[in-house]
């Protein structure tokens, strides 16, 4: 499987001109890894302008290409950085060679917000919705849920918002399909991090 996921981030960066990194390709193993195996849990750690959400990005594409039944939620601390995160899958979807049979002819679920790819019926959710932290999900349902960057300093710097944070990501057990995988990708922003006691410890 990680052979099928190291040529779709090859032929994406091809389509860019560019050739990938190495620790791209580590990244994407992390990735996979989590994904293929329980707990099915993983925090995703780099140093900054590492691309690591350029990864994410690019894996959640190539799960859509995949598995094109998958519903992925984006979280983030607000909910422009969450639609920057769909914005992105959007634009990998609409230009990756491999993934012209996922854009729906109609595109009435095409937006800044969530999008829904070819597949098959009788699925609620769209493919990939995103929401700040604090936004509405509920009765939602997903197979794979991205926490991008949650801990910020607005959602981090004193005790109560660092419990309600932590709070509010207890919620997601509720969300996510029982073999469902969540990641967490950030940088602590306090020493009390949330990183330390959330499921992807």
């Amino acid at each position: 499987m990680i052979t099928e996921f190291y040529r779709f981030l090859d032929e994406w960066n091809r389509v860019l001109g560019l050739t990938t990194p190495a620790h791209h390709r580590r990244i994407m193993a992390f990735l996979v890894e989590v994904w293929e195996n329980a707990p099915h849990r993983g925090l995703l750690m780099a140093f900054r302008h590492s691309g690591k959400s350029t990864v994410v990005g690019i894996f959640a594409a190539c799960v859509l290409y995949l598995r094109p039944e998958t519903r992925i939620l984006i979280l983030s601390a607000g909910n422009t950085l969450a639609s920057r995160m769909v914005s992105h899958i959007r634009h990998i979807l609409e230009n990756h060679p491999y993934c012209t049979d996922l854009i729906p002819r109609v595109k009435k679920e095409w937006a800044t917000n969530h999008i829904t790819v070819n597949r098959p019926i009788g699925i609620r959710e769209p493919s990939v919705v995103c929401q700040g932290i604090y936004g509405n999900i509920t009765g939602m349902r997903a197979d794979l849920i991205i926490c991008d960057d949650i801990e910020v300093p607005n959602t981090s710097n004193t005790a109560s918002k660092r419990e309600n944070l932590r709070e509010r990501l207890r919620e997601l057990d509720f969300i996510l399909s029982p073999t469902g995988t969540m990641i967490y990708i950030g940088t602590p922003h306090t020493t009390d991090t949330i990183y330390r006691t959330t499921d992807a410890d």
